[in-house]
Formats: structure tokens, sequence, C-alpha cells
């Protein structure tokens, strides 16, 4: 074994050790979701540059790098190495290395988050209905309230009839105010099953009075026994009143001293994000909005029930710490209570007043310093079409390119741009593009050494072409690559096929044995 990599033994001794562990797989989503180990993290070299600095902070990590045999995993390390990482390792023979090794090896994404979700279920036995039960008493006009753990975006693509979206870190701070009768019966659904079932154990290890059930399967459950689903709604939770939060406050803590969360104050902060041999992660678990309208300098906007959902993805330094922030004292102890359980050490700040919230606005992804590129704007663009001679690139997510693109422009993946360019007729310039502008300037360079012809950016992208009410095309009309960048989940979306919806619950109830058989997880359940 050569200085240059890291075995699958090494990666095992660290994660059992509790050490910090950066396991990278830098092939797209699609062949990642494939198969790959519980805790890598999938960070596709096609847009490295603008994942890797929130999802690995500090530059002296120990990261691993690997592919299966693509070519892959060598140009990631070159480019972890310019920006400025400075112990990267290959995987020792790759993901068949890994195999070959004895690793157990996952299907799907997110696989940490659901296979615990699995095995909450399997300890607590978190009561759950089938959906042809639920639909009865829906049916029946019982007093019932069904809560959608989801994203609101999902919800509204499609929900279980009158149902409420309440994302999951919510639910501890809100279900009293949406059931106040403890005879209430909730339901709590999600797509397929992790959220409903931790959505629904927060609620049980909560103490709520009320009788809880997750929705069995969640809507591919619903699905698959025949029933309709509603599409756009837009209910949400209501305000939550001083009592409610009150009592919630006090029921959430409760859960997060049982499960082990520490406690932090504000001015362990500076003094974490300075510490050069640990990586802090600080996530503001609260809503998008509640984000927008003030946060902490710093912090990323998680809200709690996704970050539970995809620890991997937020958090891509497994035995890293994790910090949660939030203004009620509710969200982030369940959140903590979760995130502990999954083998992560957790702190909760305690001491933080309306002052600290002081930066407004979206988060902002660090990226590395832009390279200087000539940018034409989209009238440019416009004319020089019209004359001929251009070919215009595209590297904007496939599903956004499918939705809308420039007419003519080609779909094209960056970490295969060499293949890529093969499908395209030779042009005498080349613009490129992507939804801001921000990854198709990491491919300038590229793109000159590969033509050597002149290459120039959309100022701000599609969104400028948009903007200027020019003319769209729609559909798959060019793609120069195959469309792998994202795994098409079988829990998502409406038109999945009943066979991948039943293939997916299957794998998920075997997860808690193949956990046994992985050996590494460090989950436990209160």
């Amino acid at each position: 074994m050569s200085h240059h990599t890291r075995s699958y033994a090494d990666i095992r001794r660290a994660l059992l050790a509790h050490e910090e562990v950066a396991l990278v797989d830098v092939r797209e989503e699609d062949p990642f979701a494939e198969a790959h180990p519980l805790f890598a993290a999938n960070i596709p070299l096609s847009k490295l540059e603008l994942e890797v600095l929130a999802r690995i902070p500090r530059r002296d990590t120990a990261v691993t790098v690997y592919d299966n045999g693509e070519g892959l995993a060598e140009r990631a390390v070159k480019r972890f190495q310019d920006l400025g990482y400075s112990d990267v390792k290959l995987l020792e023979g790759g993901l068949q290395g890994w195999r070959d090794a004895g690793g157990e090896v996952f299907i799907d994404v997110n696989v940490p988050s659901k296979a615990f979700g699995e095995l909450v279920e399997h300890h607590r036995h978190t009561p759950s209905l089938a959906a042809e039960e639920v639909k009865q008493l829906l049916d029946a006009k019982a007093d019932v309230v069904v809560l959608d753990a989801r994203r609101f975006d999902e919800y509204q693509t499609m929900s279980i009839p009158t149902g409420v979206s309440v994302p999951g870190a919510e639910l501890v701070l809100r279900a009293r105010e949406l059931a106040p009768d403890p005879n209430t019966r909730i339901i709590v659904n999600c797509a397929g099953r992790t959220r409903s079932i931790i959505g629904t154990q927060s609620l049980v290890n909560a103490g709520l009075p009320n009788p809880v059930s997750a929705l069995r399967n969640g809507t591919i459950g619903w699905l698959l026994a025949g029933q309709t689903l509603d599409h756009g709604q837009s209910r949400r939770f209501p305000p939550v009143s001083e009592a409610t939060r009150e009592v919630a406050r006090s029921d959430a803590r409760h859960v997060a001293d049982k499960a082990r969360v520490k406690r932090a104050s504000r001015a362990d902060l500076p003094v974490w994000q300075a510490e050069t041999t640990r990586t802090t992660y600080l996530f503001d678990v609260r809503t998008s909005e509640e984000f927008e309208a003030g946060h902490v300098p710093g912090a990323r906007s998680t809200p709690g029930g996704q970050l539970v959902q995809e620890t991997d993805h937020y958090a891509s330094v497994r035995g890293a710490r994790i910090v949660l922030l939030d203004d009620d004292g509710v969200r982030a102890n369940m959140s903590a209570s979760w995130l502990t359980q999954l083998g992560w050490e957790v702190l909760v700040v305690d001491d933080l007043g309306p002052e600290d919230f002081s930066e407004k606005g979206g988060w902002n992804a660090p990226n590395p310093p832009a390279s200087q590129v000539e940018e034409i704007s989209a009238e440019t663009l416009r004319e020089w079409r019209e004359n001929g001679g251009v070919a215009v690139l595209d590297f904007t997510a496939s599903a956004n390119y499918v939705k809308q693109h420039i007419p003519g422009a080609w779909w094209v993946l960056r970490a295969e741009l060499a293949n890529a360019l093969q499908n395209i007729p030779p042009a005498e310039r080349y613009v490129l593009t992507c939804g801001s502008s921000k990854l198709a300037r990491l491919a300038v360079s590229e793109v000159e050494a590969l033509t050597g012809k002149p290459v120039f950016v959309l100022k701000d992208g599609t969104a400028s072409w948009v903007a200027a009410g020019f003319e769209l095309e729609h559909g798959e009309s060019h793609l120069a690559s195959p469309r792998i960048d994202r795994y098409r989940r079988p829990y998502e979306g409406t038109d999945a096929p009943r066979e991948a919806m039943q293939a997916y619950l299957d794998w998920e109830y075997g997860l808690v044995e193949q956990l046994g058989r992985d050996g590494t997880h460090g989950f436990y359940v209160i």
C-alpha cells in the first residue's frame, strides 16, 4: 500500500475510534446511489468546488477520495489540493477495493439516516397505521389530524388528503396547537418511512398526550393501496402561543437530556471555530424564513427535519462536532436528540438573545476565489447565435435544463466534459452557462484547453436570459452527457413505477440487518 492511499481497514478503524472521517465519493449521484459505503459523502467532481468548503470546512481534515474506476478520483485529489486541502488520499482499490476487503455497500441516498430510522422503529416499536386504516378514519370524519413532516415543496407536490405541512423539527413545537384536544389522533406522514418514523417517535418521546401514529410507508403506502393523493396544497402550521412554546421547550429539553445532548454557550463558538484539529458545524435548525429574517453570523440554514434526514449532505465529516442553534429551545433540542443517537457529538447553545441573530438574508456557500473570465450579456449571446459559429454549453442540473434552457444549448456534465465535446459539433467560440454562472465559470479553462477556441461566460447565467424575456426551449433536446447527476428517488413525484416503490420499501426493511453486517454505525436508541 502506498502513502497516497488509505485502506478499508484504515477507514474502519477511524470510524470505530470516533475519529474524523471524510470519505468522499466523487461520482455523480446516480452511480453513487447504486453502491457506496455507509458513511461515504457524495460530492460529485462536477461541482466539487461549490460544495466542499461548507461540507468539509477544515482544510487539514483527513480526506479519502474514491470512484469506481472512472478516473474521477485522481482528478479530485488534485482539485482538493488546489483548494488548499493538505491530507487527501485515494481509497485503496476504489469502491471495488472496499468490497474486496469485506466492506458492506449500500444503495440509495441519505442511508445513515434511513437505516437509523429503521433501527428506531425496530427498538421502539413506533406506532403506525396502514394507509387503508388512515383512509377509513378520514372517510368516517374521525377526530384526526394528518401532519406532513417533509419539506413544504415536497408536501405541495403531493400530500395525504387533509394533511397540514409541519416539517419534522417543527412537530414538537406545534403539535399541541394543531391538536389541542388530547383525544385527537395525530398521524405523521412523509413520502416513505424515515421522516414519519422519526416524527412520530419525536412526539412520543416528548410525551404528547395524544394518540400518535406514523402513516405506514408514507405516500408510497398510500399509492400502493390504490388511494388518491392531493396536489398543490398549501396548508401550513399556524403561529404558536407562548404557553404552547413553554410546554414544548420543557418537553424538548427533557428528551435532549435523556439522549445525553451536551450544552454550550455562545462564548464557546469562537473557541471551536478557531480549533485546527477538530471540525465544528454551526447549524440553525429553524425554518428558512426565520433564518433569513435574522441568524447568528457564520451559521448555515439547515431546517431540523432535513438535517436529521440528510445529515451526510450537511455534515460530511463523520466524527465532527455539530452545534445547533434556535431561538426557542425546542427545535435545536429535538434535532440534537436525534443527531446524538446517530452517533454525533452534538451541542445546543442555550444563551442566545435576540441581538445574536444579527445577520440577515439567506445562507451563502463559501466559494473559492472567482477566476477572471470574459463575460457577455444575454443580448450579445442572442446576436452571436443569429450569426452562427457559437456553441452554448449549459452546466446546470439536468432537471433544470429539461425545465428550460437557451434554444440549442447543450447540456454538459462538467466531469464528463471531454466526452461531451465529442457529441457537440465544433464551434468558433463557446459560451458557458448554468443557473447562476457560478459553475460555468469553473469550466472555462477546461473548455479552452480541450477546444483551443475562445470561451465566454453568460453573465449571471441562464437567469439573465430568462429575465431578458428571450425565448426558451424545453425537454431533453440537446444532451451531450448522460443524465446521471441525480438519482430518481422512488418516493418523490407521482410517476414512480409500483415495482420501484415496493422495492424501495423492501430495501428499507432490510437496513437493520445491513447495519449489523457493517458494524461501524455507532447508533443508539433512547
